[in-house]
């Protein structure tokens, strides 16, 4: 069967490449599903860093924030049980505040994005673990759009997974997270 999410007509994965008329629609995004790649979870919001968890004293499961307060237009995408993860960003850019300099306000200043996905886990020493997987970088522009089309190595278990968008390898930062 096939797993694809559609966005205004195109297919953003086309894992299997059968055929299905099994979709859901969610915030404009429809999703075929296939029962062989459950989806562990969707999402339709993308909240960004900003305010204490700018910085890396708040992080979130290991990675700091991104330093300076960002902003995002929409956000959503999936992730499968085989760990196939689909994320699209939209307006993903730097705040229009003070503290940004202000040269870089509302521009995304990275050439990629990376997706973590942070899982809570089991050790090897049989306690509690997080995890966090990442993608490579996918392109971004300088409006902050990306669209990320990955598949990650999931732990197992993977309790209570989040994404985090991040900037390219190297900037090890969040910029974004899934919630509200």
């Amino acid at each position: 069967m096939r797993n694809a999410a559609f966005v205004g007509g195109t297919a953003l994965d086309n894992v299997k490449g059968a055929e299905s008329d099994d979709s859901t629609l969610v915030a404009g995004v429809a999703f075929l599903e296939d029962s062989d790649c459950a989806l562990i979870m969707r999402f339709d919001t993308l909240t960004p860093v900003a305010g204490p968890y700018a910085t890396s004293a708040n992080a979130v499961r290991g990675i700091g924030g991104g330093g300076l307060p960002w902003v995002v237009e929409a956000g959503s995408g999936s992730l499968s049980r085989d760990g196939h993860l689909l994320v699209r960003i939209r307006g993903l850019v730097l705040a229009s505040d003070p503290s940004v300099p202000p040269s870089l306000r509302g521009t995304n200043p990275f050439p990629a994005f990376r997706a973590v996905v942070s899982c809570l886990s089991v050790g090897q020493d049989g306690g509690a673990a997080v995890t966090n997987v990442s993608t490579g970088d996918f392109e971004a522009t300088s409006g902050g759009n990306s669209d990320i089309d990955a598949r990650v190595s999931l732990p197992k278990p993977c309790i209570a997974p989040i994404v985090l968008v991040t900037g390219p390898s190297g900037a090890e930062s969040w910029l974004a997270i899934t919630g509200r």
